[in-house]
């Protein structure tokens, strides 16, 4: 018996992750599910034996040279290499490995922190040893993982409170994350002692934590059964999911995609070959904007990234498609991505040989939510390699979230600091309707007063940035302000986005709520109608005013 191992705090933990993983051992799954001692004290029992049949022996073989298998099948075929892709970081992470080989002398090695390593972060920050049950069982539900960069040169290990630091905040999970009644129901299925009932509680709470916001199965992805990993929102850009780019250095606690990362194949996004990207881009040449987006593009290996950007390389390939932008938070939890990793090199190359050679202008939609993400040396050396080597532009966006960043001066200082080191402040976004919502949401009416505020202070540099902005089903809401109109207190909107061309820029009022953090939570005036229908989608304008 696998329990007989185990101490009796983690055996629920064990078997429940055990069953989840053995279910889906060739595709990505959480990495909450993932738990190290099976490598050293657990028999394999027959049933994961059968799943290891399953893969094929370049996938087995991954976890002697993990990281020579994962670069070879970078010659192969789009489909062959993200099925390798997903198979090797499923199997790397069940036993224990994180898929790289020692790197050379000099080179730090990247090595993921996931749920089954956190004894370890105790041993060495023994200040998180009093929340380690906390985490580990919300952490069944929300997915874990964090950097060593992270845990030992971000999170301030000495506050006074180290649940309310900011970056102990932003990594790792708490069950005050769920409504009370999820929290309930979690914790009697872990002392039930039935891993089948208590994985099929985590299941059931997930279902309900609206795992595809804003439309993006039903409503942005193109019904082309070759586009699994492609969303088509707005007619001048769109996004694609590469398949080995769904996962991330580490895991924001509040992330709205965190269905990427749970190992259910109906929920997640993954474009499997960049051939039918392409061809769906060349019978649209509406589209003037690629943006890779994940998980995290910056997780992938230079020359599986290359299968994206190499052909973008050729400006007559594709002429139409004038910008590429790169969604990552790599300067967070990982900036030796692009300094010191075996092939930062390269990638700094290939970067920018899409600016020189195919004339396209390349962006790195960076996450950058806190100004102390901004304040290491590692930070300034990778920004200083994608400006002045890569030849890319470096904007800035985040979401207000409380207790992270839902403060005036944060937001100040970090954009100032942005300017600063030549990075463009860009968005400030609202927390969408997802995941841990109800934990992290900032009220509408203060969001908009942390916005005004740290931009009334600061240079005009910094007036580039928007929001606050509510991506949501109809498009990009931006909150301008509060007015009275006709004799009532309102809230004053416009559509930075929006499926309807037609709504961008004019603005629209709706009800003054003090208590509204949602598009959804909106009433309209007296007399007037929101500009969205009861799904959520654009009205038609029947009477442009300009």
């Amino acid at each position: 018996m696998i329990s007989s191992f185990l101490t009796p705090p983690r055996r629920q933990y064990v078997l429940c992750a055990f069953l989840l993983s053995a279910l889906s051992i060739t595709t990505f799954h959480a990495d909450a599910f993932t738990p190290n001692k099976w490598k050293a004290t657990v028999s394999v029992p027959p049933s994961y034996s059968s799943s290891l049949a399953r893969a094929d022996s370049s996938t087995l073989h991954v976890l002697k040279e993990p990281q020579r298998a994962v670069a070879s099948t970078a010659t192969e075929n789009d489909e062959q290499m993200s099925i390798q892709a997903v198979a090797v970081d499923g199997l790397n992470k069940m036993i224990g490995f994180n898929g790289m080989e020692p790197p050379p002398f000099g080179y730090e090695r990247y090595k993921a922190i996931s749920l089954q390593a956190i004894d370890k972060v105790a041993e060495k920050h023994p200040q998180l040893e009093p929340h380690l049950d906390d985490i580990r069982l919300s952490g069944l539900v929300f997915p874990f993982k964090a950097s060593p960069y992270y845990v030992d040169e971000l999170i301030d290990w000495e506050s006074e409170s180290l649940r309310e630091d900011p970056f102990y905040r932003l990594v790792f999970p708490t069950m005050d994350m769920m409504e009370k009644h999820h929290r309930e129901k979690l914790v009697k299925a872990k002392e039930g002692g039935d891993p089948a009932v208590l994985m099929k509680t985590v299941a059931e709470i997930r279902e309900d934590l609206n795992p595809h916001p804003a439309g993006q199965k039903t409503l942005n992805a193109p019904k082309n059964a070759d586009l699994t990993g492609v969303q088509h929102k707005y007619s001048e850009t769109v996004l694609v999911f590469p398949a080995a780019a769904q996962t991330c250095h580490a895991y924001c606690t509040y992330c709205f995609r965190w269905a990427q990362f749970i190992g259910d194949d109906e929920l997640r996004f993954a474009q499997k070959e960049a051939n039918y990207l392409f061809e769906y881009l060349a019978e649209h040449e509406e589209v003037s904007d690629i943006l890779m987006t994940g998980g995290d593009p910056m997780i992938m290996k230079t020359k599986s990234l290359s299968q994206y950007l190499e052909p973008l390389c050729d400006p007559n390939f594709l002429p139409h498609i004038k910008n590429v932008r790169i969604g990552t938070r790599s300067l967070t939890f990982w900036p030796q991505r692009f300094t010191t990793d075996t092939d930062a090199d390269e990638l700094i190359t290939l970067m920018r040989r899409v600016r020189q050679e195919g004339g396209r202008h390349l962006a790195v939609m960076a996450h950058l939510g806190h100004v102390r993400e901004l304040s290491t040396d590692k930070v300034a050396r990778a920004v200083e390699r994608i400006q002045t080597e890569a030849y890319a532009t470096i904007r800035s966006q985040s979401p207000v979230m409380r207790g992270i960043n839902d403060d005036a001066d944060v937001w100040a200082e970090k954009w100032r600091k942005e300017v600063q080191m030549g990075i463009i402040p860009y968005y400030m976004f609202m927390a969408r309707d997802t995941g841990a919502q109800k934990f992290f949401d900032v009220p509408l009416v203060k969001a908009q007063r942390i916005f005004s505020d740290a931009l009334r202070y600061t240079s005009g540099l910094i007036r580039t940035v928007r929001g606050p902005s509510m991506s949501c089903t109809p498009g990009k809401v931006e909150l301008t302000g509060v007015e009275e109109i006709m004799g009532e207190k309102a809230f004053v909107l416009r559509f930075l986005q929006c499926r309807d061309e037609a709504w961008i820029g004019r603005p629209f009022f709706a009800k003054y709520d003090p208590d509204a953090v949602w598009f959804d939570n909106l009433e309209p005036l007296p007399g007037m109608q929101l500009p969205w229908d009861e799904f959520g989608l654009p009205r038609p304008i029947t009477k442009p005013l300009n």
